[in-house]
């Protein structure tokens, strides 16, 4: 959440700074009313309370009658007291759900847009491969290899499930297992496997609740809800903590099934693997001093490329404009890579700088020296790279003229000796 003193000293710059992003300014005046009312109250009760106090310790130098009109008072002055403190109540909820309703600020390097179509094209690497033939898209290469069943998928589940079999399962294995070591190994990130469930306050934190409930699966018996990304767990692995400005930077990643309701997209992408309820991630998550957190984006963003590289698959950088940001982003950069079968840039990574956005939620603060005021942390994250897209994009780059699909030679260790995946 953004700073309510920054809100409340800078008012006018901060409703013109959201407008960018579409927030209403009157979001922010309704804000500032509750906010308004609910200190004023605060100091009345304060002021009431004090008196109760005040005038219980003068009740032994009354005489009996007066000390008996005194106690009728004093419960009339309860009465009220406990009536305000239930009007208090009330405000502070309102408060609260306002302030979680209210988008980040969007980083001043961001371009101002209206829609996607502001976005911006930063940089790519690669040139779409040619073919001496027309290429397949993924759903004809994977039921033709059968590698992908989408009826059992639909059998077993419903619409946008579908079932990896074989070699298509052990293609998916391989790019996780690829990705966990390059992160690991080369990129300084520490592997973390976390729940798949996380409560209320988790989600809360980083700003997917209340925003995003209607696209979350949840246990309605329970307080679990089912992650849509590993970023929710990762980023509130230190929720209530101040850290030591040692630890600093803290780079994690992890490998998840994420659950998503793809309601907003009914119609669209019906066909393939390109959009279901449930997918695989590799996730990177970063928590950084203030300073540092522009470069730290630049360099996630350089993580996230660097597998894209390694698959020899032509890729690009796409800077979204403000009317394209996620409800926590400050800034971010999408990763794309090629899919010659369906002829489009299909988003692989997005890696976004959240500033001390979700640390406000999630009070997550740091000491900058020893014996300093603690301070809130920047986080970011990114998918390090988002299956299926991944695995759409690698058949249909490397797909040949009879149906086969080329292993890229970075996968090959983790593929048991296959090079190419045959139809049987």
């Amino acid at each position: 959440m953004l700073d309510i003193r920054l809100i409340r000293e800078r008012s006018d710059w901060v409703k013109a700074e959201l407008a960018k992003a579409g927030v209403d300014p009157a979001e922010i005046d309704q804000l500032l009313e509750v906010d308004a009312a609910r200190r004023r109250l605060q100091g009345r009760l304060d002021e009431m309370r004090a008196r109760r106090t005040r005038e219980s310790k003068e009740l032994g130098r009354l005489g009996a009658e007066e000390r008996e009109a005194r106690r009728a008072e004093m419960r009339a002055l309860g009465d009220e007291i406990g009536a305000g403190e239930r009007e208090l109540a009330a405000l502070e909820e309102q408060y609260r759900q306002r302030m979680l309703s209210i988008r980040n600020l969007p980083r001043p390097y961001v371009p101002v847009g209206s829609s996607e179509a502001d976005n911006k094209i930063v940089r790519g690497e690669g040139e779409p491969p040619k073919f001496s033939f027309a290429p397949k898209p993924h759903w004809e290469l994977g039921e033709g290899l059968g590698i992908i069943d989408f009826d059992r998928g639909v059998k077993l589940a419903g619409t946008r499930f579908y079932v990896l079999v074989g070699l298509g399962a052990r293609l998916e294995r391989a790019l996780i297992s690829f990705m966990l070591d390059l992160k690991t190994r080369e990129q300084g990130y520490v592997e973390i496997a976390p729940p798949l469930m996380v409560n209320t306050a988790t989600a809360t934190s980083t700003g997917h609740l209340p925003k995003n409930a209607d696209t979350m699966y949840r246990d309605i018996e329970e307080d679990f809800w089912f992650i849509p990304t590993a970023e929710l767990p990762l980023t509130s692995m230190y929720r209530d903590e101040t850290l030591e400005a040692e630890r600093l930077p803290i780079c994690l990643t992890a490998y998840t099934p994420c659950f998503r309701r793809e309601k907003m997209s009914a119609g669209r992408d019906v066909r393939g693997i390109k959009r279901g309820h449930q997918f695989d991630k590799v996730e990177m998550v970063k928590l950084v001093r203030p300073e540092t957190s522009d470069a730290e984006l630049d360099a996630l963003v350089e993580n996230a490329c660097e597998i894209c590289r390694r698959l020899e698959i032509p890729f690009r950088v796409v800077q979204l404009c403000t009317a394209d940001l996620s409800f926590a982003s400050a800034a971010t950069y999408d990763i794309e890579m090629w899919a010659p079968g369906l002829g489009e840039w299909l988003e692989v990574s997005s890696c976004s700088n959240c500033t001390d956005f979700q640390m406000r939620r999630a009070n997550i603060r740091y000491r900058p020296s020893k014996g300093a005021k603690a301070e809130f942390l920047h986080a970011l994250n990114g998918s390090g790279l988002g299956l299926p897209r991944t695995l759409i994009a690698v058949l249909e780059n490397y797909q040949q003229a009879d149906g086969s699909v080329v292993i890229p030679d970075v996968l090959r260790p983790y593929m048991g000796g296959v090079e190419v995946i045959k139809a049987s």
